[in-house]
């Protein structure tokens, strides 16, 4: 590991005649620690993965409105691999994706104007809250995105931002297995688009449109399912706002086929969530629907391949794909100061939107804050339990992490 580091390193070099004569810049680093525990039912051993990642980059200052960013990284497992890291043969052990690797994680120029920016290369994009389109920073590897963006805010009340991206660099590469999979390959390839507009006239509402026409040619929704299923197109509308104390989100979306999908599709993702703040006190009310969508054979659910999962449903990841009958999910959630950080507690109630079963019951708990004694340095402790109510579909899991992470750019 510690090799391939030195070898994908030399690619920050790449502007180094940029960096050289820039004054201004600043150098970056990240590094992130994580102890990552999973009692999964169904496997006989325990995972327990310990690993390791370190990111340097370097930002430009900006010339005539432009700037560059290099940035490599990579991950090493620490110890014996007692986990299935998605490449490294362990099928034994319950999955923990976070293979070694050693690869460029952003290579970009941008341009910043009055009223726009563009930026071209290798670069994160994160829309929203994530829900379609993300980074999965949760991960240690993160998904980037090779293309162009420009985002162009005519006022404060205004921003429309469109997207090309030509390839998809996913939390399981940058290698590929002797076979590559068709669930979890490192590199997503096909010409996407991603175009939302965002209005927000005052803080009681913000209005957010967005069109996403996903190419997705070498992946599948599932193992058995023909190439290209989880390409289509995705349309909706998110309302948000805040009165008061109080908070509230509406959401509506519709997905269809596209782009040579074998399957036809259309189905519905609703969401309905409301919030109240009391000082540093939120406590949160929600309900999401992921629709069965069309019958037929394989599934052909509403489908999310490029969000940040980790950040919905549960954090124990049961549901990184929606099933092919549908997923409501009916949560409540608190977030409090403790001991100088922040605590989280949620409760998520997974049903089937096609027929009246119920998948399980999951609780999460959480406690992060800042090291006080050295500026960049966190901790997280976050903890996860899964409990089915029908193991024909899910499986009792368990997981938890420690982390630390220091940061500073």
């Amino acid at each position: 590991m510690t090799i391939r580091l030195l070898h994908a390193l030399p690619l920050l070099l790449v502007a180094a005649p940029v960096l050289a004569a820039d004054a201004g810049g600043a150098p970056l680093l990240d590094l992130r620690y994580r102890y990552e525990h999973v009692a999964q039912d169904g496997f006989a051993r325990d995972a327990d993965a310990n690993s390791a990642r370190l990111r340097l980059g370097y930002r430009t200052a900006r010339w005539h409105g432009w700037s560059a960013l290099a940035e490599a990284d990579g991950v090493a497992h620490l110890g014996g691999e007692r986990f299935n890291d998605t490449r490294n043969g362990r099928t034994g052990y319950p999955t923990v994706a976070d293979p070694d690797y050693a690869e460029l994680n952003q290579a970009l120029l941008r341009y910043d104007g009055a009223h726009a920016n563009v930026q071209f290369g290798r670069q994160r994009i994160n829309l929203g809250n994530q829900r379609f389109v993300g980074g999965v920073g949760w991960r240690q590897n993160e998904q980037t995105y090779d293309g162009a963006m420009m985002e162009l805010a005519p006022d404060a009340r205004w921003k429309l931002t469109y997207a090309y991206v030509a390839n998809i660099n996913t939390v399981f590469g940058p290698d590929e297995p002797k076979a590559p999979s068709l669930t979890a390959p490192a590199n997503i390839h096909g010409d996407s688009h991603l175009l939302q507009a965002r209005f927000e006239p005052g803080p009681a509402l913000a209005l957010t449109g967005y069109h996403y026409r996903l190419d997705l040619e070498n992946v599948a929704v599932a193992a058995g399912a023909p190439r290209g299923t989880l390409s289509g197109n995705t349309t909706g509308l998110r309302l948000q706002g805040s009165h008061g104390a109080f908070g509230y989100v509406l959401e509506h979306a519709r997905q269809v086929d596209g782009h040579g999908n074998p399957w036809s599709l259309d189905s519905r993702y609703w969401l309905g969530e409301a919030s109240h703040s009391a000082g540093e006190v939120k406590s949160t009310l929600g309900y999401e629907v992921l629709g069965a969508g069309e019958s037929g054979p394989g599934n052909r659910a509403f489908q999310t391949p490029l969000a940040t999962k980790h950040a919905f449903q549960g954090w124990a990841d049961q549901f990184l794909t929606t099933p092919a009958d549908g997923l409501r999910d009916a949560y409540a959630g608190v977030v409090v100061p403790l001991a100088g950080g922040k605590a989280q507690a949620w409760y998520h109630d997974f049903r089937s939107d096609r027929g009246s079963y119920r998948y399980g019951r999951e609780f999460n708990l959480s406690w992060e804050r800042a090291v006080p004694q050295l500026k960049g340095l966190s901790v997280l402790l976050k903890a996860a339990r899964y409990r089915s109510s029908d193991e024909l579909r899910t499986r009792d899991a368990d997981k938890l992490w420690v982390q630390l992470q220091y940061t500073r750019s």
